[in-house]
């Protein structure tokens, strides 16, 4: 199950449990709601609470990083797990945006704050 906010240019993904293909779907097109009305937007995957994730959803993720890889400021990840910290670092091989993985919302959030404020 996912939460998403959306607040102006900045999206909030919170990942509960197992992230299925419908939950990324939901992602997807709030990224194209967010794309709108700004040129490039910002991202906070809070993973902390997901246990996994299917090949499907890995290989949409590539594929949709790879099809916005302009559309992205900043992408803060959320994780205490290696292997989701992994993952983060290969997609950032495929966008222009800088991604950054934090082990609590509170130190991501304020990252993004933090370049809103430059």
């Amino acid at each position: 199950m996912t939460v998403i906010e959306e607040e102006a240019d900045l999206l909030k993904i919170h990942v509960y449990g197992e992230l299925t293909l419908a939950d990324y779907r939901e992602f997807e097109q709030a990224v194209t709601r967010e794309l709108k009305a700004a040129p490039k937007i910002e991202l906070l995957f809070d993973l902390s609470n997901m246990t996994g994730f299917s090949v499907d959803v890995a290989w949409e993720d590539i594929r949709f990083t790879r099809a916005h890889a302009h559309d992205f400021q900043r992408i803060a990840v959320v994780s205490d797990t290696q292997w989701v910290s992994w993952l983060g670092w290969v997609n950032a091989a495929f966008t222009d945006a800088e991604v950054e993985i934090f082990d609590s919302a509170a130190a991501a959030e304020e990252w993004l704050r933090a370049a809103r404020d430059l």
